[in-house]
């Protein structure tokens, strides 16, 4: 028995899905057939993902939605985009009236610009903005109202919002406060296989999708001696998958299907932690693992295998000092493999937001020797922590990795540099999405007073958006510095090399005009365990209320490493404060 029929009506545009509720499960729809998704998230080959039996794409952000949904047409794909929602981390505040209202009008213009889309097959309403803030009302309040304008301008798209796991009250407060919500999303790693069982039990009751799984994250793992996550072998990782999906996704009633993350690959806590291809487009397991789970059937040629992957002696060595490990890897074709080792440096510590990390160094001179079975590696003289990889590649487009964890003890201390920026490099430009590479996080001084709307729309300099900053205090001073990592100071590695930018350009007008800010950069001294390699000011700016562009020159700085890579500072002056930021970038 159908119980909420909503079957597409004869004047409904191509696409048009629907959420059905039958008997005691609930099914998607897309043009009056049934549909399960069979998805992934990330920018790895989509002709791969459709070959292997996938059917569709998950993105994070609505910024460039017109062209993957084109490419998603052309190859037989759907998009579940995603309307980014501000985090508590990066500073936005759902009691700001304005900064809400800003970020609804951002998502209304999303909605307007691809609802028609044939390859639109629903709307993704945030993802995890709920983290530190899970009991606020005022969050899913923002997610209602941006979920019942969705449905007003677009009846023909179901809408979802994804929260991190579905620990303390997020499932009741989707269901106390946001009516308009069709579809829960799920991210979850180490917790994917007794998430069917455990939905239930939270008071699930509307359908769920995956829309993240894979291997524990570094936060679900145990660590080592000296406090480090063992990382599993990409064998080890394809039976995770496996059993996430046979366990909570297939044959699930209240389940519509899942994103397994990530198609790619990236650095996350390490360089393979999360990826399902290798930067050269190399298969892994999962990716075998999933085309027998969406097709029914294995690929015709599987990727290698780990049996075993170890150091032989100790894992904590002096500096210099050489040591052994062997590797004991397959094919079940019996092609020949070739095996590449790596030694890294380890991140020094590992992010869970997903945000963007620093690539440690490699250090190809430590391999001494090493073939198919086994290598030679002579530690390099910093102290601290390393991982050995081992790739293996069977010349057929698959692949295997695994990695172990070393430790030098003592020695110099390890310089991690910072990924090369491409020139020019934007601080700032359009509203802030969970890809900017720097993030407003740093607040400073009267914090309580700072207030700061990514997306308003209140002439702005370029684009649609640009940066409102309110100080709301007639006294002391505030101010807020873009950093990478979010909300560091100097206690992880991070940054860009932006080497060869010959100016910090920026473009600010004032509300009134008379605000006198101050502007720089490089804020982290050398007190710091990661420091700024440069710094500069303006200083005491007297801002007009028309657009006007300021620039920091940075001739004859090192660039090398940039962590805070802008800021900007005031004074209150007896009065509260207005002035607005756009277009920030180096040059």
């Amino acid at each position: 028995m159908v119980l909420v029929c909503l079957l597409a009506s004869a004047g409904a545009p191509a696409g048009t899905v629907r959420v059905e509720q039958t008997g005691d499960g609930w099914q998607l729809q897309r043009d009056g057939q049934p549909y399960f998704v069979k998805g992934a998230g990330g920018d790895g080959s989509k002709q791969l993902l459709r070959d292997c039996g996938g059917n569709s794409i998950r993105t994070w952000g609505a910024d460039g939605a017109g062209k993957l949904l084109d490419e998603a047409q052309a190859g037989g794909l759907t998009v579940s985009v995603g309307i980014w929602l501000g985090h508590k981390e990066h500073g936005f505040d759902y009691h700001n009236a304005a900064a809400v209202a800003a970020q609804k009008d951002h998502a209304r213009k999303a909605i307007e610009k691809n609802k028609d889309h044939p390859a639109l097959l629903l709307w993704s309403i945030g993802n995890e903005m709920e983290i530190g803030q899970g009991d606020d009302p005022a969050v899913w309040q923002a997610v209602e109202d941006i979920a019942h304008m969705a449905k007003q301008l677009d009846p023909n798209h179901p809408t979802m919002t994804v929260i991190a796991e579905i620990g303390g009250k997020n499932v009741a407060n989707i269901n106390q406060y946001c009516p308009s919500i069709d579809i829960i999303g799920i991210n979850s790693y180490g917790g994917g296989p007794s998430l069917a069982e455990r939905y239930p039990k939270a008071g699930g009751k509307k359908p769920y999708l995956v829309t993240e799984y894979g291997p524990p994250g570094t936060w679900e793992t145990g660590k080592n001696s000296w406090g480090v996550a063992p990382e599993l072998t990409s064998t080890q990782k394809a039976a995770r998958y496996r059993d996430t999906y046979q366990k909570a996704i297939a044959n699930q009633p209240l389940c519509l299907g899942s994103y397994a993350f990530i198609w790619g690959n990236k650095q996350e806590a390490t360089a393979t932690w999360f990826g399902m291809l290798l930067p050269d487009g190399s298969r892994l397991g999962a990716v075998d693992a999933l085309t027998e789970l969406w097709s029914g059937k294995p690929p015709s040629n599987r990727a290698p295998e780990i049996k075993d992957l170890r150091v032989v002696g100790a894992d904590q060595v002096v500096p210099g000092a050489t040591l052994r490990a062997r590797l004991e890897a397959a094919d079940a074709e019996n092609d020949p493999l070739v095996v590449e080792w790596q030694l890294q440096a380890d991140a020094a510590t590992h992010a869970t937001g997903g945000g963007a990390e620093s690539v440690p160094p490699i250090y190809p001179e430590a391999i001494v020797k090493g073939d198919a079975k086994s290598v030679e590696v002579q530690m390099p003289r910093f102290g601290g922590g390393y991982r050995l990889f081992a790739f293996v590649r069977d010349g057929q487009g698959g692949a295997a990795v695994g990695n172990i964890p070393l430790r030098v003890e003592g020695g110099e201390p390890m310089v991690i540099t910072a990924p090369k920026a491409k020139l020019p490099f934007a601080v700032y430009e359009e509203a802030e999405t969970s890809t900017r590479h720097y993030v407003a996080s740093g607040y400073m001084g009267n914090t309580g007073a700072i207030k700061m709307d990514a997306g308003c729309t209140d002439n702005p300099h370029g684009g649609a958006t640009c940066l409102k900053v309110d100080y709301t205090a007639s006294d002391k001073w505030g101010g807020v510095v873009w950093q990478s990592p979010a909300n560091d100071w100097g206690n992880q590695p991070g940054g860009y090399d932006l080497t060869g930018a010959k100016k910090l350009t920026f473009w600010v007008r004032g509300a009134k005009g008379g605000e006198v800010v101050s502007f720089s950069f490089g804020l982290l001294g050398k007190d710091k365990k990661f420091s700024d390699t440069a710094s500069n000011q303006l200083e005491k700016v007297r801002l007009t209320d028309e657009w006007n562009q300021y620039t920091i020159y940075l001739k004859g700085l090192d660039l090398s490493r940039i962590k805070t890579a802008f800021a900007w500072v005031i004074g209150a002056k007896g009065e509260p404060m207005t002035f607005y930021l756009d277009d920030i970038r180096y040059e």
